[in-house]
């Protein structure tokens, strides 16, 4: 556990070194603050709690950039030290090879946690500031969300890992993980939808409909925080809600296994690649 954290660590240091944490949590807090007021602008006149404005659109924005920028942060933390020479030099030390996954992982999973967590509590500080009345539910559903957009990140993380140990070049890397980002991202919905559409109005199972939804990581995080309370009828994912058998605790596990079994295979990899 020592050398986990000492491997952490190191992750942390250089990520201070070359701005990620700065620059990532500067972007997150200023969309985040841009969203707040200009998304939160017109409910005075419709009654809507301004928090749970924020709520869905730093969900749908989480949607988009937290995987982004976690596959660009692991895409090449394998692949990359190879290259350079520098992953011989760390395990010439009494050191695991499932130690340097897993205090690769802590570090920048604690990287992205701490830009999240800063970043969108710059939004609802700033609601705070400005005198906003907000539920307590709100509050709730705000933590819930910063705390699944974090794991969100932990899942493309360990898929960017994954993607580190299975290629041979960087370069390779850096294209295959933009790959998954527009297949999660973009691609499957596009396509689920034209499946919808191509059904003419067919219903869809409910069993099958929520396969579907936990084939995609994203799709999990989206009705686990936009498909209940006032985020739902805000968002829309309240009727699909309704229609699906996925709870709560049921997406959190879907979005830790997500996580396990990707990184899981990573260290398989990694523990039998020649370096």
């Amino acid at each position: 556990m020592t050398n986990i954290l000492i491997i952490a660590r190191k992750e942390i240091q250089e990520g201070l070194r070359n701005r990620w944490v700065l620059a990532t949590t500067l972007l997150l807090a200023a969309l985040a603050l841009t969203l707040s007021f200009l998304g939160s602008a017109p409910t005075g006149n419709v009654g809507v709690n301004r928090l749970d404005v924020v709520i869905v659109s730093l969900s749908s924005l989480t949607i988009f950039l937290v995987p982004l920028i976690a596959l660009l942060l692991s895409h090449d933390a394998i692949v990359g030290e190879t290259e350079r020479g520098t992953m011989l030099l760390l395990l010439s030390y009494p050191i695991g090879r499932s130690e340097v996954i897993f205090g690769k992982f802590l570090g920048h999973l604690a990287i992205l946690a701490f830009a999240t967590a800063i970043g969108y509590g710059a939004a609802a500080a700033a609601l705070t500031v400005t005198g906003a009345d907000i539920a307590g539910d709100s509050w709730r559903a705000f933590l819930s969300m910063v705390g699944s957009s974090v794991l969100l990140g932990a899942v493309f993380l360990a898929i960017g890992y994954l993607t580190s140990t299975l290629v041979s070049e960087r370069s390779t890397a850096g294209g295959v993980a933009i790959g998954i980002w527009l297949f999660f991202v973009l691609i499957y919905d596009m396509a689920l939808l034209g499946g919808l559409v191509a059904a003419k109005g067919q219903a869809i199972p409910a069993l099958a409909l929520d396969l579907l939804l936990l084939v995609n990581p994203t799709d999990a995080y989206r009705l686990l925080n936009l498909g209940s309370g006032n985020a739902g009828a805000l968002s829309g994912m309240g009727g699909i809600a309704a229609h699906s058998g996925l709870t709560q605790p049921v997406l959190i596990g879907a979005l830790l296994l997500w996580t396990i079994l990707p990184l899981g295979w990573a260290t398989v990899i990694f523990s039998r690649r020649e370096v």
